[in-house]
């Protein structure tokens, strides 16, 4: 665990680009051709899905770091195996030919949101470092809004 109450130089500077892919689409979606649209909100479903697996990946990584020092409690495990699947779920109405992608998009949005409320609580009982929401806030907030702006303009 870092002692530094400021993140790692290099994650601040890769931090706004992982919001890149998303305002990308979104840039599509309001600019490009119509013949794009369907490509960008495919790509817009994708990113946040992967990046909410991404965030139970880095939780389940924060409890396995601390399972040397005690118990690591259990709500951490669970919280950690949850973005995966609320990810898989949102790609059902896809599989089964259900309107896509929209309410998807705005799932995951929320997903990303609430995904903040996990991050807390992780700094909150030391399982996260001190710097760990000034790197998750900007990037969640960020990432739901654009999300859920592409439901909107899909």
């Amino acid at each position: 665990m870092h002692a530094s109450s400021q993140p790692p130089a290099l994650a601040k500077v890769l931090e706004l680009a992982g919001l890149l892919p998303q305002a990308a689409v979104a840039a599509v979606l309001i600019l490009g051709p119509e013949t794009w649209h369907f490509a960008a909100l495919s790509l817009g479903y994708a990113y946040p899905a992967l990046i909410l697996s991404f965030l139970g990946g880095m939780w389940w990584g924060l409890g396995a770091g601390a399972s040397g020092a005690g118990p690591v409690p259990a709500w951490v495990w669970g919280a950690a195996v949850a973005p995966s699947l609320v990810a898989l779920a949102t790609a059902v109405p896809w599989a089964i030919g259900a309107k896509w992608p929209g309410p998807s998009l705005v799932v995951l949005g929320i997903a990303i949101f609430a995904s903040l409320l996990v991050d807390r609580r992780l700094v909150r009982e030391g399982l996260a470092p001190a710097w760990w929401m000034s790197l998750r806030i900007p990037l969640s907030l960020g990432l739901g809004l654009l999300t859920i702006l592409a439901a909107a303009i899909g």
